[in-house]
């Protein structure tokens, strides 16, 4: 065991950097490699089988011969439980945890709990639930957002061999209750917000024994009747009954299930996903291969922990001792909480990408001519300079970006984009705008997160990187696409995965777990591809969700939305076409302050944000922004939207028109706009009659 001297000097050793001069890129050729892999830069291509198959499976360049399953400088950590043990031996005393605490109804600065101290609450955590008799491999519930409780009660499952199975907090209490009774839930963790919700169905879910509330107190929480055999319990009570009965760890194998995740999808029941200790290991793995943290760094935490981005994220935190601070729970907050945190590392999704995107250049629109001539050639000559890979002028910075970068506290290093493509704009101003790394990733649940990411160096935007060195990836011939391997210039087809970060099947659910993994053990993601040069993959359509138009073409609605998303006009849009039909239209959520400073420009007055999207001149002024879009994406003919109808109100999970993960649920946003849908045609068939 070492002592706190020892463990001090260690952390401190942590946070110095190499002080190598290497600077080139650590994407070498891998001279070991021999005849078996053909080098081509980012990737490598191996043959699917040796005597007979093509050069079709890619692999990392960084380990082409051996699919990595463990971190590199610790191989000794297989589960979440050692990975977690390894930060707490060795962070001991660095901050790990960081709440903003309130004063007098005033928010304040963060307040932080080391790795040490989470260690100590997840032991008490753990030997609590023992205390109540929940043995090990039971399922344990997590039902509120991102706070402390929610990693130390993970981190309390792993050490105990209990499975976690988060709730979303935005699935709504259908399909919590159904992901509750198909995982055989026995305890669930929750806010008393969450609670009220769990008191109405708790008759439905039998399975559940006890309910710890956190944040809660004892005295306030309501008493079930004994012959219900569910108990009530603040996390606090917990945490005391595991103090005054500490138990040793019950250690998980890498084989063991860590958690079950399930995933809203766009139809249907929940799907349970289920993930080994090896699985999410593997994942952060291979993931720390390509990126690299430190001590020194700080995370800003908010994107849902119920979700695979975010849980990843955390599990590569943990192994480099990184500090991780949690906003809120408010995103109208989040940027008073970054400026508060100053975080070093910020991950998020396009969505709030394209936001920030959208209110620079706006704003530089409007702050007159000179400024947005000093701000164009800022920028032209900064990019320049990070594409020909030259230090830009520091200049610029002092001038035009610092400003900007403080939006996000000032200290950000490392940018990352995962969940739905970034547009190569976006992704190009963003590097530009803050001055660090901006990586876009490409993964799902089903592997543990991360597929594939954008290598370290790499200025070219537009895609999604080389294989996660825990996996190789394959392209299949997709015909009714015309999508094939041996398409020229550049192979495309379905993306296939396997690996040690594919997941072990739906829960309960062999058919659907065979539908999406054949009998080699390629995953069949349903996202279709194509390999740029260096070996780097580009999504360019999706399998599913594809229709055909009256005239026989096909669309992939999602590709033509992520175009569409670059309208200053649009928060959110809905494309929709079918086979009775030659022509697209979109319902557009607009965004209200683009809107009204757009009337108000052209002197239009209303009453309201509705009256104003019902207007025509609305209608035809974001119809020809997007046609502007549209035209600069180079979207072919019948790509183009031909009418849109606007509304006022955002799509979101409460109205059933949004997956947590951002998706629009295309079943229910058709029958929710039906009668605008059917106008939209009407009027078009009016304005263009068939022959």
């Amino acid at each position: 065991m070492e002592s706190p001297a020892q463990r001090r000097l260690h952390a401190i050793q942590c946070h110095l950097l190499p002080t190598s001069d290497n600077s080139h890129s650590l994407v070498q050729a891998n001279l070991t490699a021999g005849e078996f892999v053909h080098g081509l830069g980012y990737s490598v291509a191996l043959p699917e089988k040796l005597q007979t198959g093509k050069w079709n499976v890619h692999r990392s360049a960084r380990s082409p011969l051996k699919l990595v399953s463990r971190f590199a400088d610790h191989p000794e950590i297989g589960t979440l439980h050692d990975n977690f043990v390894h930060a707490v031996e060795t962070f001991h005393d660095y901050k790990y945890l960081g709440t903003r605490t309130r004063i007098d109804g005033t928010i304040g600065e963060y307040k932080w709990m080391t790795y040490g101290e989470a260690g100590t609450a997840r032991e008490a955590i753990g030997s609590g639930l023992q205390y109540h008799g929940l043995q090990k491999g039971a399922c344990i519930g997590i039902y509120f957002i991102n706070r402390p409780e929610w990693l130390i009660v993970d981190h309390a499952c792993s050490a105990y061999s209990y499975i976690s199975v988060p709730l979303y907090d935005t699935l709504g209490p259908d399909a919590v209750k159904f992901a509750v009774n198909h995982a055989g839930v026995q305890a669930i963790f929750c806010v008393p917000q969450t609670l009220n919700s769990l008191l109405s169905f708790l008759s439905e879910i039998p399975s559940v024994r006890l309910i710890v509330v956190v944040g809660g107190m004892d005295e306030y929480l309501p008493s079930l009747p004994s012959a219900s055999g569910m108990k009530v319990i603040s996390y606090l009570k917990l945490i005391s009954e595991g103090r005054s009965s500490l138990l040793p760890f019950c250690p998980p194998k890498p084989e063991d299930i860590a958690t079950i995740c399930y995933t809203s999808g766009t139809t249907g029941t929940p799907k349970g996903v289920v993930l080994t200790h090896g699985n999410l290991i593997s994942s952060a793995a291979g993931f720390s291969h390509s990126i690299k943290f430190n001590p020194a760094d700080i995370y800003m935490s908010y994107l849902p922990l119920a979700h695979i981005y975010e849980r990843t994220n955390q599990v590569v935190s943990v192994y480099y001792g990184v500090a991780i601070g949690f906003y809120q729970g408010d995103n109208l907050k989040l940027m008073d909480d970054l400026a508060a945190l100053r975080p070093t590392i910020f991950c998020s999704v396009p969505r709030l990408y394209n936001r920030i995107y959208s209110g620079i250049t706006n704003a530089v629109m409007a702050s007159g001519m000179l400024k947005e001539r000093l701000f164009r050639a800022a920028y032209n000559s900064k990019k320049q300079a990070i594409m020909s890979g030259r230090n830009p002028s520091p200049m610029w910075d002092r001038l035009v970006f610092n400003k900007i970068k403080e939006k996000l506290g000032g200290r950000v290093r490392f940018m990352g984009s995962g969940a739905s493509p970034l547009s190569p704009d976006v992704m190009d101003f963003l590097r530009v705008c803050f001055g660090c790394q901006v990586i876009e990733g490409y993964g799902m649940t089903e592997t543990s997160c991360v597929i594939s990411i954008m290598d370290e160096g790499d200025t070219l935007s537009g895609h999604v990187g080389s294989p996660n060195p825990a996996c190789e990836i394959k392209l299949v011939d997709v015909p009714e696409m015309n999508y094939t391997s041996e398409d020229q210039p550049h192979p495309r087809g379905e993306i296939c995965v396997r690996g040690p970060i594919v997941f072990q099947g739906y829960y309960k659910d062999e058919v659907q777990s065979r539908e999406v993994i054949d009998n080699d053990g390629w995953l069949h993601t349903g996202d279709i591809g194509l390999w740029l040069p260096g070996g780097r993959l580009k999504i360019i359509d999706r399998k599913k969700n594809i229709f055909k138009l009256a005239q026989g073409e096909y669309i992939a609605p999602e590709k033509i939305e992520n175009v569409y998303a670059k309208c200053k006009f649009i928060s959110q849009c809905f494309i929709y076409g079918d086979s009775l039909n030659s022509s697209l239209v979109a319902v557009i959520a607009v965004e209200p302050d683009v809107m009204k400073d757009w009337a108000a420009s052209v002197g239009i007055k209303y009453e309201n944000l509705g009256q104003l999207c019902n207007d025509p001149r609305a209608r035809a002024a974001v119809l020809a922004d997007m046609d502007d879009v549209g035209r600069e994406a180079q979207l072919r003919g019948f790509e183009f939207v031909k009418a849109v109808t606007l509304v006022p109100e955002p799509f979101t999970s409460e109205n059933d028109l949004l997956t947590p993960t951002f998706k629009v649920k295309r079943p229910q946003a058709k029958a929710y706009f039906a009668k605008q849908i059917s106008d939209m045609y009407a009027e078009l068939s009016k304005s263009d009659p068939a022959p």
